[in-house]
């Protein structure tokens, strides 16, 4: 077994000069910024507050789990001799807020549309979402299901 440790710096930059003194007092506004990278700037989401112009954790997750289940998929697909010429996704993800404002994701569903070479690797191509899921470092952190739809262009 192989440990790999990740390491960045996160930033709040909201406050507006009384801190968190009430609710309404301060911007949900942050920095995130790992060694050797751009800034990424991110807020809370519109609902809770946060500046609509910038990412919420929400999408990020998202973001996070689609990528990685594009990056195993593309993996797999290589290995198995199928070859993708374009990949897009737009996943969607559908969280729950409890009343007393905790609150978690359920499901997220991917939606890639997968250009492939040759329409004959069209039955290995869509096997290969379920092997992509069990090998997606994200998705085995999750505790909600991740479902795949995928569409596919020749």
């Amino acid at each position: 077994m192989k440990t790999h440790n990740y390491t960045l710096n996160l930033n709040w930059i909201g406050n507006k000069g009384v801190g968190t003194k009430t609710y309404k007092d301060y911007e949900r506004e942050y920095t995130v910024k790992a060694e050797g990278k751009d800034l990424l700037q991110g807020s809370a989401d519109p609902a809770f507050l946060g500046n609509p112009e910038l990412y919420n954790p929400e999408e990020l997750l998202l973001a996070s789990i689609a990528s990685c289940h594009m990056l195993w998929y593309l993996h797999l697909c290589a290995s198995n001799k199928i070859v993708v010429l374009d990949y897009q996704d737009q996943p969607t993800g559908k969280m729950i807020e409890n009343k007393d404002g905790s609150g978690k994701f359920t499901e997220v569903t991917l939606y890639p549309q997968i250009t492939l070479a040759n329409k004959t690797m069209l039955e290995k191509a869509e096997n290969l979402h379920n092997e992509a899921n069990k090998f997606c470092f994200i998705a085995n952190s999750c505790n909600f299901p991740i479902r795949h739809a995928a569409t596919y262009h020749f």
